[in-house]
């Protein structure tokens, strides 16, 4: 029997436990905190309060993956088509903007759509060096500044011109001039998110899909590894506690999990450290109605506003809030390498109350029954201009000595819940083979 050993009890974790009984084999799982779920984590709150670790949807088109988690939760789920908005100097905009722009200053519209033109009659395509270029040869340079370069300082804590292009996949929509122009003209358009419905579990938050995963592993909870030795196959905890392996499996982030690496070499060392990764703080508040935002999520462009995005928990699901309550969740980004955190988290409360009054979201009449903040060392990925030869050097090492990687952490990528799901079985299935990952 193959003793696997595996870091994490987040979404990926589970994954790669899921792959190890399957193969008919019982995984050892070490977990820091004194509860599962990681990043995919949910708390209860007394008086019938739920709140995930951020917002957590899923919207896998994957059939398998909808079905273990479906099983998870005996089929009771809620599911909704997905409704997306945006707030800019006064303005709620559809989501996405480019495709929505009835409504917005005629000044700004007009420029955007010559710009837009411009772009459709380009015959050769400008070099693409950047995140910022991509967008200027994508959209133009009006909407280009006014949005979602004015996101990505928020949200990524760095300019756009920081940034890489591998990350984008289909998060932002390329639109026909067509789409851009009866955006613009007329106040209803079709729904082109690339996040079209979604599922989240009636009861229990985001979590409720890994708990009955419990029975297939044996976990250990408050169990933090501070040293790994590959050689001997040896794990350190800080409790006191070592544990032997055959095989490990690991989600947790590159830059945590190098130093505590046995005679990783200093390039691997140096590349680890180089990566960056944003950390969040996110504030929860329990209002005393529902009618807030009628948006599953919602954007947030202008530097004056405290948060990035806005998420709304009681529209996932009835049973996260008390009948007759609301519930929002604010996002507040920051990065050790970009943008460190200037105060602590509970003090980034009152400035979101304030902006979300200011934005309309909240009235002063509002009894607000719920106040959280909590920190969230780890948040997304920042692709900037060092990541991809960085995550080379530190992956072909993990390789080397045989230790798999899963996750938006360990594979440092910018993907979902149900793909750290996958990733976590790859990664499981990649080192019972003897391949490291």
């Amino acid at each position: 029997m193959t003793k696997i050993a595996i870091l994490g009890t987040g979404m990926a974790g589970f994954g790669a436990a899921h792959a190890a009984h399957a193969a008919g084999l019982r995984p050892v799982m070490y977990e820091m905190d004194d509860h599962i779920g990681g990043h995919t984590a949910s708390y209860q709150f007394p008086g019938g309060w739920t709140f995930d670790e951020g917002p957590h949807v899923s919207f896998t088109d994957d059939t398998r993956i909808q079905d273990i988690l479906a099983a998870n939760i005996d089929g009771k789920y809620e599911q909704f088509a997905t409704r997306v908005n945006n707030y800019w100097k006064g303005y709620w905009i559809k989501h996405p903007a480019q495709v929505n722009l009835h409504g917005l200053p005629t000044d700004l519209v007009t420029k955007i759509l010559l710009e837009f033109v411009e772009v459709a009659q380009r015959t050769e395509l400008p070099a693409i060096r950047n995140y910022e270029d991509w967008l200027r040869a994508s959209f133009g340079n009006t909407f280009s500044e006014t949005f979602p370069m004015q996101y990505t300082i928020k949200y990524h804590t760095t300019a756009a011109a920081n940034l890489n292009t591998d990350w984008i996949g289909p998060r932002l929509y390329r639109p026909k001039l067509e789409e851009v122009f009866r955006g613009a003209l007329q106040a209803t358009s079709h729904d082109v998110h690339y996040i079209s419905g979604f599922r989240y579990p009636t009861r229990g938050g985001f979590v409720a899909y890994l708990k009955p995963f419990v029975r297939i592993a044996d976990i250990k909870v408050g169990h933090k590894v501070v040293r790994i030795d590959p050689k001997a196959r040896l794990l350190h905890f800080d409790n006191g506690v070592t544990a032997a392996y055959e095989r490990l499996v690991s989600s947790l982030p590159l830059p945590e999990l190098i130093p505590m690496i046995v005679g990783a070499p200093p390039a691997v060392l140096a590349a680890a450290a180089r990566l960056a990764c944003s950390e969040a703080v996110i504030v929860s508040l329990g209002i005393d109605r529902a009618d807030l935002v009628d948006a599953h999520w919602s954007y947030f462009y202008d530097q004056d506003v405290f948060f990035a995005r806005l998420s709304t928990p009681h529209l996932q699901s009835p049973q996260n809030v008390p009948p007759g309550c609301g519930s929002l969740q604010a996002e507040c980004y920051y990065s050790k390498k970009y943008r460190p955190i200037d105060r602590r988290p509970e003090d980034c409360i009152e400035p979101v109350i304030a902006d979300l009054k200011r934005c309309g979201v909240l009235r002063e009449s509002d009894r607000i029954l719920i106040r959280h903040a909590m920190h969230i060392p780890y948040a997304n990925v920042i692709f900037d201009l060092e990541t991809a030869p960085s995550v080379a050097i530190v992956h072909d090492f993990l390789d080397e000595i045989g230790i798999g990687y899963c996750g938006r952490y360990g594979d440092w990528a910018y993907i979902w819940t149900d793909q750290s799901f996958v990733s976590g079985e790859k990664a499981l299935r990649k080192v019972l083979a003897g391949d490291g990952k």
